[in-house]
Protein backbone atom coordinates (compact mmCIF):
# COMPACT_ATOMS: atom_id res chain seq x y z
CA UNK A 1 0.00 0.00 0.00
CA UNK A 2 1.31 3.48 -0.87
CA UNK A 3 0.39 6.91 0.35
CA UNK A 4 -0.86 9.79 -1.77
CA UNK A 5 2.58 11.29 -1.24
CA UNK A 6 4.53 8.45 -2.84
CA UNK A 7 1.90 7.26 -5.32
CA UNK A 8 3.51 9.45 -7.98
CA UNK A 9 7.24 8.73 -7.88
CA UNK A 10 9.55 11.58 -6.93
CA UNK A 11 11.61 13.19 -9.66
CA UNK A 12 15.18 12.11 -10.07
CA UNK A 13 17.78 14.06 -8.10
CA UNK A 14 18.93 15.76 -11.30
CA UNK A 15 15.35 16.78 -12.19
CA UNK A 16 14.74 18.02 -8.65
CA UNK A 17 17.94 20.04 -8.67
CA UNK A 18 17.02 21.66 -11.99
CA UNK A 19 13.50 22.42 -10.81
CA UNK A 20 14.43 23.95 -7.45
CA UNK A 21 17.35 25.94 -8.85
CA UNK A 22 15.02 27.28 -11.53
CA UNK A 23 12.47 28.40 -8.93
CA UNK A 24 15.05 30.74 -7.41
CA UNK A 25 15.29 32.54 -10.75
CA UNK A 26 11.62 33.47 -10.42
CA UNK A 27 11.07 34.00 -6.71
CA UNK A 28 12.61 35.12 -3.47
CA UNK A 29 11.31 34.95 0.07
CA UNK A 30 10.51 37.38 2.86
CA UNK A 31 13.67 36.56 4.82
CA UNK A 32 15.97 37.32 1.90
CA UNK A 33 14.15 40.59 1.15
CA UNK A 34 14.21 41.57 4.83
CA UNK A 35 17.92 40.76 5.09
CA UNK A 36 18.72 42.88 2.03
CA UNK A 37 16.63 45.82 3.28
CA UNK A 38 18.05 45.62 6.82
CA UNK A 39 21.69 45.37 5.76
CA UNK A 40 21.95 47.97 3.00
CA UNK A 41 22.06 45.26 0.32
CA UNK A 42 18.99 46.29 -1.64
CA UNK A 43 19.96 45.82 -5.30
CA UNK A 44 16.35 45.65 -6.46
CA UNK A 45 13.22 47.76 -6.43
CA UNK A 46 10.58 46.35 -4.11
CA UNK A 47 7.11 46.95 -5.53
CA UNK A 48 3.85 46.56 -3.66
CA UNK A 49 1.42 45.82 -6.48
CA UNK A 50 -1.76 46.18 -4.40
CA UNK A 51 -4.04 49.19 -4.59
CA UNK A 52 -3.12 52.51 -2.99
CA UNK A 53 -5.49 52.10 -0.03
CA UNK A 54 -4.01 48.72 0.86
CA UNK A 55 -0.49 50.13 0.50
CA UNK A 56 -1.36 53.03 2.81
CA UNK A 57 -2.89 50.66 5.37
CA UNK A 58 0.39 48.72 5.66
CA UNK A 59 3.35 47.94 3.41
CA UNK A 60 6.95 46.87 3.64
CA UNK A 61 9.17 49.81 4.51
CA UNK A 62 11.30 50.51 1.44
CA UNK A 63 8.65 49.43 -1.06
CA UNK A 64 7.09 51.64 -3.67
CA UNK A 65 3.50 51.24 -4.76
CA UNK A 66 2.59 50.57 -8.35
CA UNK A 67 -0.70 48.67 -8.55
CA UNK A 68 -0.26 45.90 -11.12
CA UNK A 69 -2.69 47.44 -13.66
CA UNK A 70 -0.49 50.57 -13.70
CA UNK A 71 2.76 48.81 -14.54
CA UNK A 72 3.56 50.22 -17.96
CA UNK A 73 6.33 52.00 -19.87
CA UNK A 74 5.24 55.38 -18.49
CA UNK A 75 5.20 54.36 -14.81
CA UNK A 76 8.57 52.62 -15.20
CA UNK A 77 10.26 55.16 -17.48
CA UNK A 78 12.71 56.41 -14.83
CA UNK A 79 14.07 52.90 -14.14
CA UNK A 80 16.95 51.48 -16.22
CA UNK A 81 16.01 48.35 -18.19
CA UNK A 82 18.34 46.21 -16.07
CA UNK A 83 16.54 47.13 -12.83
CA UNK A 84 15.47 44.02 -10.95
CA UNK A 85 11.93 44.36 -9.64
CA UNK A 86 10.70 42.26 -6.72
CA UNK A 87 6.92 42.30 -6.58
CA UNK A 88 4.57 41.36 -3.77
CA UNK A 89 0.86 41.47 -3.07
CA UNK A 90 -1.42 40.46 -0.20
CA UNK A 91 -0.29 36.84 0.01
CA UNK A 92 -0.75 33.33 -1.32
CA UNK A 93 -4.47 33.95 -1.89
CA UNK A 94 -3.68 36.78 -4.34
CA UNK A 95 -2.34 36.53 -7.89
CA UNK A 96 -1.34 40.18 -8.17
CA UNK A 97 2.33 39.20 -8.18
CA UNK A 98 1.85 36.95 -11.17
CA UNK A 99 -0.06 39.67 -13.05
CA UNK A 100 2.67 42.19 -12.19
CA UNK A 101 5.47 39.79 -13.13
CA UNK A 102 3.85 39.09 -16.50
CA UNK A 103 3.55 42.82 -17.22
CA UNK A 104 7.15 43.50 -16.21
CA UNK A 105 8.49 40.58 -18.23
CA UNK A 106 6.51 41.66 -21.30
CA UNK A 107 8.01 45.14 -20.90
CA UNK A 108 11.53 43.69 -20.75
CA UNK A 109 12.43 44.14 -17.06
CA UNK A 110 13.87 41.40 -14.85
CA UNK A 111 11.41 40.39 -12.15
CA UNK A 112 11.02 38.07 -9.19
CA UNK A 113 8.07 37.60 -6.90
CA UNK A 114 8.38 37.65 -3.14
CA UNK A 115 6.55 34.52 -2.08
CA UNK A 116 4.12 34.92 0.77
CA UNK A 117 3.42 38.60 0.17
CA UNK A 118 2.21 40.65 3.12
CA UNK A 119 0.84 37.54 4.80
CA UNK A 120 4.23 35.83 4.65
CA UNK A 121 5.99 39.00 5.80
CA UNK A 122 3.80 39.21 8.90
CA UNK A 123 4.05 35.45 9.52
CA UNK A 124 7.83 35.85 9.72
CA UNK A 125 7.37 38.46 12.47
CA UNK A 126 8.29 41.48 10.36
CA UNK A 127 6.36 44.73 10.60
CA UNK A 128 4.58 46.95 8.10
CA UNK A 129 4.76 50.68 7.71
CA UNK A 130 1.40 52.45 7.90
CA UNK A 131 0.88 55.81 6.21
CA UNK A 132 -1.04 58.57 7.91
CA UNK A 133 -1.81 59.95 4.46
CA UNK A 134 -1.15 58.86 0.90
CA UNK A 135 1.32 61.77 0.60
CA UNK A 136 3.83 59.97 2.84
CA UNK A 137 4.64 57.03 0.61
CA UNK A 138 5.99 56.64 -2.87
CA UNK A 139 2.97 55.80 -4.94
CA UNK A 140 3.40 55.77 -8.69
Amino acid sequence: MTSAVSRVPAASSAEALNHFESLLKFETDCWDVHHALSNGLQDFVLVDVRGQDMFAAGHINGAINIPHPRLNEKSLAHFPKDTLFVVYCAGPHCNGTEKAAIRLAKLGWPVKKMIGGVTGWLDEGFTLKVLESLDQGEIV
